[in-house]
C-alpha cells in the first residue's frame, strides 16, 4: 500500500525528470551546483510546494519538469486563475531555480462544466471500485472539463480501476468525449 502511494503521488503531479548526460565537460549549471543530485533535491521541493497549495484539488492537475540548467516548466490545467500564479510564486522562492516556465492553462469558467465536474467526481468516487481513492488528502483521479470533454489525469492501482473510471466518466449526462489518461501502478 504504501508502495501504491508513493508511486500514486509521483505520478499524479506528473513528475518528469530531465538530467543531462553528456559526461565530457561539466555543464554550467553543474559547475554552480545544479547537478543530478541538486536537480532531484528540486524535483522533490517543487512537487512539495505544488502539494501544499491551498487550492489545488482534484479538479486541478499540476505537472512539472526540472531542467539541470535550474528552469522549472509547470504544466496542466487548473480552474482558478490564482492557483496558476500560486503555483508560480512557490516554485520561484526555492532555492536552485533559477526561471519557471509557467505553461498552465486555466480552465474556461462554464456552468456546465461544473455541473460535469461535480457529477464525474460522484461517478467516480460514488462508485464502490473506486471509492477507496477518495480517502487520500488529494485523490489521485483528477478530473479536468473544458467545454464538455472530460480528461482523466493521474494513477490508480490496477487496469479494471482505469476502465471502470472511464465508463463511470462517460456515463455521465452531458459528457461529450472522454479522454482516459490515468496510469496504473504495477506494484513495482
Amino acid at each position: 500500500m504504501k508502495r501504491l502511494l508513493i508511486a500514486v503521488l509521483a505520478l499524479t503531479f506528473g513528475c518528469l525528470l530531465l538530467v543531462a548526460q553528456d559526461s565530457a565537460a561539466p555543464s554550467p549549471a553543474e559547475q554552480r551546483g545544479l547537478g543530478p543530485a541538486g536537480v532531484k533535491r528540486v524535483i522533490k521541493e517543487v512537487h512539495h510546494e505544488l502539494v501544499m497549495l491551498p487550492y489545488y484539488g482534484v479538479f486541478d492537475n499540476l505537472a512539472y519538469k526540472v531542467d539541470p540548467n535550474g528552469t522549472v516548466t509547470l504544466f496542466g490545467q487548473v480552474t482558478r486563475p490564482t492557483l496558476k500564479s500560486d503555483a508560480e510564486s512557490a516554485v520561484k522562492s526555492i532555492e536552485g531555480v533559477e526561471k519557471v516556465d509557467n505553461q498552465i492553462e486555466v480552465l474556461p469558467v462554464s456552468p456546465g462544466d461544473d455541473r460535469i465536474r461535480r457529477a464525474t467526481y460522484r461517478a467516480l468516487y460514488g462508485n464502490d471500485v473506486l471509492s477507496r481513492y477518495a480517502l487520500q488528502a488529494v485523490p489521485p483521479i483528477h478530473i479536468m472539463v473544458k467545454n464538455g470533454n472530460v480528461t482523466l489525469e493521474g494513477a490508480v492501482a490496477s487496469e479494471m480501476d482505469k476502465t471502470v473510471a472511464g465508463t463511470q466518466a462517460n456515463s455521465v449526462p452531458g459528457v461529450f468525449s472522454v479522454k482516459n489518461n490515468l496510469l496504473v501502478d504495477n506494484g513495482k
